[in-house]
């Protein structure tokens, strides 16, 4: 009799143990809308536009297939370029910081980086509908995904500076206050901006699909016009602008020009191995310009972004397997637009998803801790991609029911979060540090060595699609190029965790 007067008190205790268990949580499930601040706002509609570019994605994929001559490994090549102006983000920093605009450091900035965004899509819309012809389809391109790019990096500097600027550093009665406080509500802009990154690619994903199916390549390219339009509506809400300005330090203003120069030459004049040229010499740069600005911390906090930064880059320089594989569901899986529209779609959920969840992880924990697991997360990820190619889905469909496409949904959905959540906590960890007056050159800086690794990454990417060749319908060597790419994946942030992470 005695187990039968047990049971409703066992019971009882478990279901108080889950109410404690809710209640601890919630309030962490909640902390992105209690976190929300309504000066974030304009910074936030940035980066949602930034997210909502993905809407000619599909679009210019598929006519990058239909009408570009370019191989896998051209295209790789590159997006070496395209990721360079990421690498001089510094140049943009700097001016950002200390030359005023009609005077404005925000507004004016952000206008002109949606002007360079509009003509890019007017260019590739151009492009499409043959309508511009002063070059070749491949240069129009190249030139349009350029202006595109830049214009994104503009708006991407001013909004990184100011997601430094919305957090007081003082309360209300003007004291300091505690920096465990500061830093966790500049991990929380971050969160929250990594969100309306993620909202904004979620709100075109599908769409991005549907529009590649039923509209012309032109006109989709023309309905992109509509994103630089929202990043100019954000400019009317900033309703404070800040007044931190140091005199321009030439030393990065000045080498950051110079440095864009070279490179500019060194595309121009078709040197050999320009591309691995341009690389050493942004990391030169790069390392000497961050010397400069870091002298003012101390040599602990040195140390310490020196060893993350060093992970991160590790963690985003691994190489992909390129177009191939992405020719190779069109062809052989018939994978389609609407296909991948509702694809991105789902990882973008998946995404938003993840980083609100683990909002509170990904602002409180170590750098070592949270890329540790994302690696071995994406090695794990990346099994189903290879297992496609050998037949995987042959024997899925006879087995269990489920074919290629579930399989491409599962894995994508899956392996989304990673790139963003690689990220927030080292932009935390600048956020916190960046001097006053010099918030935006120091972001920049960081954010250029950040994208540096995906130069590496890039060059990596056309170096495997060189010794591995896929061409539009021959697919023989995809397999081997997928392994690799995927060890690569795996061995280089693990190493670099290994090496450096307990040094963080």
């Amino acid at each position: 009799m005695s187990q039968f007067r047990e049971t409703p008190s066992v019971s009882r205790t478990a279901r108080e143990s889950m109410i404690e268990r809710a209640r601890a949580w919630l309030p962490s499930l909640l902390r992105p809308i209690f976190g929300f601040r309504r000066t974030y706002l304009p910074l936030l509609m940035v980066y949602f536009a930034y997210g909502a570019l993905g809407i000619v994605d599909v679009s210019r994929d598929m006519w990058v297939k239909e009408r570009l001559s370019l191989s896998a490994a051209d295209l790789a090549g590159i997006g070496v370029w395209l990721s360079l102006p990421w690498t001089v983000k510094m140049v943009f920093g700097q001016l950002v910081d200390s030359v005023p605009i009609f005077g404005s450091q925000r507004r004016s900035y952000i206008l002109i980086g949606t002007a360079f965004t509009a003509s890019g899509m007017l260019t590739l819309a151009g492009a499409a509908g043959r309508w511009i012809t002063f070059s070749t389809t491949d240069h129009l391109y190249i030139l349009g995904a350029m202006l595109i790019v830049a214009g994104t990096v503009i708006q991407d500097v001013v909004a990184d500076a100011m997601s430094t600027e919305v957090v007081s550093r003082v309360d209300s009665t003007g004291n300091a206050r505690p920096e465990g406080e500061i830093r966790a509500e500049l991990g929380m802009v971050q969160v929250l901006g990594r969100l309306a990154l993620g909202i904004g690619i979620l709100s075109v994903a599908g769409l991005s699909g549907w529009l590649a199916e039923a509209l012309a390549r032109e006109t989709v390219f023309l309905l992109g016009l509509i994103i630089p339009a929202i990043s100019a509506i954000s400019v009317l809400l900033i309703r404070w602008e800040s007044n931190e300005r140091r005199p321009i330090d030439w030393r990065i203003l000045g080498g950051g020009i110079g440095f864009g120069a070279v490179v500019l030459a060194i595309a121009l004049g078709g040197l050999p191995f320009g591309q691995e040229l341009v690389f050493i010499l942004s990391m030169m740069v790069i390392c000497a310009m961050l010397f400069f600005v870091t002298r003012e911390l101390d040599a602990k906090t040195q140390r310490s972004i020196l060893f993350a930064s060093i992970i991160i880059f590790a963690f985003r320089a691994t190489p992909s397997a390129g177009d191939g594989y992405f020719w190779w569901t069109l062809d052989v899986l018939k994978f389609d637009e609407a296909f991948y529209g509702n694809l991105r779609q789902t990882a973008a959920i998946i995404a938003i998803v993840a980083m609100w969840t683990f909002s509170k992880q990904l602002t409180e924990y170590s750098v070592t801790k949270v890329l540790f697991w994302l690696a071995v997360a994406g090695a794990t990820l990346s099994l189903p991609n290879i297992g496609l190619f050998f037949g995987l889905h042959q024997w899925t469909e006879a087995k269990l029911g489920f074919g290629a496409r579930s399989i491409a949904v599962i894995d994508a959905a899956a392996a989304s979060p990673f790139a963003q959540l690689s990220m927030i906590p080292l932009l935390t960890l600048i956020a916190f540090y960046a001097p006053a007056g010099h918030r935006a050159t120091w972001f920049a800086l960081m954010a250029s060595l950040m994208n540096l690794a995906l130069v590496a990454g890039q060059l990596q990417t056309k170096y495997l699609n060189q010794i591995f060749v896929v061409q539009r319908g021959d697919y023989s060597e995809l397999g081997p190029l997928l392994i690799t790419a995927a060890v690569l994946g795996f061995v280089l942030p693990i190493g670099a965790i290994f090496f450096f992470g307990r040094r963080t």
